[in-house]
């Protein structure tokens, strides 16, 4: 087997996204009887954006591994400045058995991984957060019915976005979703709409997987007797100065009692934090009988510990 990375969302197969998924559940289950880091083994951990669910989880999955997680403050270590990306990679890849960063551009990540010699995690960049999605579409299984039996991880299951569009996570839940077979409906203005480039790719991606990809400018169609919705924050890291700018065009898309109320009548809530309460969600829907916002926060060091050990084990095959 050769070395493999998660950088983007769709790096997985429908059928192994299902393998790391069923994974996810036995660590859950079980929290210590997983250790493919005994020894222990050195995990990077690399930060360049502000963070608390990606340093709590990866923290406590790669010691509940049975691994050292070591914290490298990305102000400190520059990487790309001080020192080029390359070299840190080459470096890192001598040390440690598999890289995690936290990032900007999706460029960064992308050459460490062809650098590093070890697997490489995208913990978020500009474009992606593919590790929120994991914990995401098993917190979606947990709440709706389990992982299929067979075939795609979610087939058959609905799911709405509701916000800004344009965002690393409109990205992700398009391409992950559409890898797990779920219908996925993007609702945002029209100038917040996900990248034509992005939406082509995960309507491929549906093709194959039986799923189905829809963009529109109507929160309520997007809702309409969905099994989860999501939301994020309009303003993400680095558009702090657009902040007031971008309030009114998504005023029509913010996470309400009545939103809600279009998705079926089991549906539940999400959020992938931080959340500003009377923004993007309500205090009333966040806090609410729907909302398992903290059961998806929980399940990022589930999911993360998954996506590791499913990546060393390919590793330790080669």
């Amino acid at each position: 087997m050769s070395l493999r990375h998660f950088l983007a969302d769709d790096d997985l197969t429908s059928a192994e996204q299902r393998e790391v998924l069923l994974l996810a559940l036995a660590t859950k289950a079980a929290r210590h009887a997983f250790r493919p880091l005994a020894g222990p083994q050195a995990v990077a951990i690399i930060f360049d954006k502000p963070t608390l669910r990606t340093q709590a989880s990866f923290t406590a999955g790669v010691a509940e591994l049975g691994g050292y997680p070591m914290l490298v403050d990305g102000k400190l270590a520059q990487v790309g400045v001080r020192e080029s990306v390359p070299d840190v990679a080459r470096v890192l890849g001598r040390m440690t058995s598999a890289i995690v960063w936290r990032t900007f551009g999706q460029d960064r990540i992308e050459e460490m991984a062809a650098h590093a010699g070890v697997p490489v995690v995208n913990a978020l960049t500009d474009d992606y957060h593919p590790c929120q999605i994991l914990a995401d579409l098993l917190t979606i299984a947990e709440h709706t019915g389990g992982l299929s039996a067979s075939g795609p991880a979610l087939a058959g299951r609905s799911f709405a976005y509701v916000g800004d569009g344009a965002n690393n996570m409109a990205n992700s839940y398009l391409l992950g979703g559409a890898v797990a077979g779920l219908d996925v409906r993007i609702g945002a203005p029209a100038d917040y709409h996900p990248h034509a480039d992005i939406v082509a790719r995960a309507t491929a991606i549906a093709r194959e997987s039986g799923g189905s990809v829809t963009v529109t400018t109507d929160p309520v169609e997007a809702v309409r007797g969905a099994d989860a919705v999501a939301t994020d924050t309009w303003v993400s890291m680095g558009q702090e100065a657009e902040s007031e700018a971008r309030e009114a065009p998504f005023r029509a898309y913010q996470l309400n009692d009545d939103l809600l109320g279009q998705a079926a009548p089991s549906a539940i809530a999400m959020h992938c934090l931080p959340a500003y309460r009377g923004k993007e969600i309500t205090d009333e829907v966040i806090e609410g009988p729907r909302s398992v916002v903290w059961d998806e926060a929980e399940n990022r060091l589930h999911a993360q510990k998954a996506i590791l050990a499913w990546l060393l084990e390919r590793l330790v095959q080669q």
